[in-house]
């Protein structure tokens, strides 16, 4: 199956989501780890599709969800950067879901140069983290 670009844009516009997470880990040097992801989530009848995802941008994995979903997910920072990350900026998102993009680009450019290794860089990433997915009415 090949997948037109402004298909996949439509996709993921609907159906994609750009997260940043930060989870306690002792083990890092502040006590926290930033995990940015990139999933899109299908019923598990419609998998083929985000196996064609897979192949498209030749990264992530394609694993059960929860119950009767199936999610593709893109978690390697250098694969984020490389491959999804040039794709949207050229292709870009039509919804608001550009601004949680933006976002998770700009966390990943703070993380390549360090800033989530420092106090000052992860409080900047967790308030960047901390203002996505959230589609309100008067916007964000």
């Amino acid at each position: 199956m090949k997948l037109e670009t402004q298909w996949i844009v439509g996709f993921v516009d609907g159906e994609g989501c750009f997260h940043v997470g930060i989870s306690r880990h002792e083990d890092m040097r502040l006590g926290v780890q930033v995990l940015p992801e990139f999933t899109v989530v299908q019923h598990e009848r419609d998998v083929n599709i985000l196996y064609a995802l897979k192949r498209h941008f030749g990264c992530g994995v394609v694993r059960r969800n929860n119950g009767d979903r199936m999610a593709w997910r893109v978690r390697d920072r250098q694969q984020l950067l490389e491959r999804i990350v040039p794709f949207f900026m050229k292709h870009s998102l039509k919804t608001k879901k550009k601004v949680d993009f933006l976002k998770f680009r700009k966390v990943l450019l703070l993380m390549e140069k360090g800033e989530h290794l420092t106090p000052e860089g992860l409080e900047k990433i967790q308030a960047i983290a901390a203002s996505m997915n959230r589609y309100r009415a008067s916007g964000d």
